[in-house]
């Protein structure tokens, strides 16, 4: 195992049937918006030039940032995938499985939608080379390891977490419960009049719930696998930054919960098939069902999302366009909400990117700069284990990790 390397028959390569396919056409559109240089890499790293093959990929790579993402070239995120597919040929026919796979995600996450279907077909041969060496190493060890819990916080403090949560946190009005609610009661009770809801017993179903708790579980059919994190109080801060982390990496981050600057995969479509990244990791979307609430008022689908973190993790104050609903997997939140008509007493941010967030920071709050949030009345709850939110269009809302927390929303609006 060490350096991931394993042989590997030669006659066990990465296909590429459709840049094999669209290769020619594509390095033709790549030389007419000047891509000599990447053209001539590329034709070499084709003909088993692995430096030809890294030097292109950094080639699109910095084309990728030349400027704001909405202004780069569809053409130069093809031209990602297509060095991310070169090099990872190259990475799997060393045996280099999980290195390959890390290029691949890459390849997935930053580059365009043309060679898609190589990059997700690469993955799949990928990953269960990776997990065949991972199941060898397990059996050598003397069988898999005992499970790993992520979070067996099964009761919060009260006193104590009412000391970290925003001021006046669960003194208000509580977010109603409904338990096995149907269909036709959400859409007449919620869905139509813009109320929220916690929705209990609608999980109980799912996988994820009894298998999400499981670290060695995670790092199994994911640990390999590339992903954006957040590092840094939150989207707001000016020390807020992305990295990408393995799965595995990201894992052990949360487990040793040493760092003092929170790592948190925060809305990335991890399982989502129809959007931006397509489904990038199929085992843990076998593991969740989408609610049929969602289906209320001729659904489309927008996002199904990832939201994995350590405690203390937060998303500040903010509205969605779209009907939401939070199921949490694993852990517990504190959910704040605010309607929509008092969107002018929370001070929303000017600038076009951040209208839809708040000035205000519930965390600290200056009531002598933001004298109209003073004595708002909102709706709170703690969000448990196995319960499901469901958040209206423009609601606004804070949410706060009480525990490692990993949770999904739904993301729907009326077709």
């Amino acid at each position: 195992m060490a350096g991931h390397r394993a042989p590997v028959n030669s006659n066990d390569v990465l296909e590429t049937p459709v840049l094999d396919v669209v290769a020619h056409s594509l390095l033709q559109s790549i030389s007419e918006e000047g891509g000599y240089a990447y053209v001539s890499m590329s034709t070499r790293a084709a003909a088993g030039d692995i430096r030809a093959a890294e030097a292109a990929r950094e080639v699109a790579w910095e084309q990728l940032h030349s400027g704001p993402w909405h202004s780069v070239l569809p053409v130069w995120r093809d031209a990602y995938s297509m060095a991310c597919l070169h090099v990872a040929k190259f990475q799997y026919a060393n045996g280099e499985f999980k290195e390959a796979l890390r290029v691949l995600d890459m390849g997935l996450i930053m580059g365009g939608m043309v060679l898609r279907k190589d990059l997700e077909s690469a993955v799949e041969k990928a990953t269960e080379r990776a997990n065949a060496l991972l199941r060898v190493s397990e059996e050598s060890d003397n069988g898999s390891a005992n499970a790993n819990l992520v979070t067996n916080q099964n009761a919060i403090n009260l006193i104590e977490t009412l000391q970290i949560l925003p001021k006046n946190s669960l003194s208000s009005k509580h977010v109603g419960k409904r338990s096995s609610l149907s269909l036709e009661g959400f859409m007449n009770d919620h869905f139509l009049p813009g109320s929220p809801v916690l929705l209990t017993d609608s999980m109980t179903h799912w996988p994820a719930i009894t298998k999400w708790n499981d670290l060695n579980y995670l790092k199994k059919v994911a640990g390999y696998r590339t992903v954006p994190v957040e590092v840094g109080k939150n989207y707001l801060c000016n020390d807020w930054k992305q990295e990408m982390l393995t799965f595995s990496d990201f894992l052990e981050r949360i487990e040793s919960n040493s760092c003092d600057v929170p790592t948190y995969l925060a809305q990335h479509p991890l399982f989502d098939q129809a959007f931006a990244y397509n489904l990038q990791i199929q085992e843990l979307r076998n593991d969740i069902v989408t609610p049929d609430y969602c289906f209320a008022g001729g659904t489309e689908m927008k996002s199904i999302n990832a939201w994995f973190g350590p405690a203390g993790t937060v998303t500040p104050l903010h509205h969605d366009p779209h009907h939401n609903i939070l199921a949490q997997v694993v852990g517990k939140k504190y959910v704040r909400l605010y309607p929509a008509s008092l969107s002018e007493e929370l001070y929303p941010h000017t600038e076009s990117m951040l209208k839809n967030s708040s000035q205000v920071d519930l965390d600290n709050m200056d009531m002598n700069e933001f004298p109209k949030f003073q004595d708002l009345e909102f709706l709170d709850c703690i969000l448990e284990e196995g319960q499901m939110l469901y958040i209206p269009p423009k609601w606004w809302h804070y949410v706060r990790s009480l525990t490692t927390s990993l949770s999904v929303s739904f993301w729907w609006s009326v077709s």
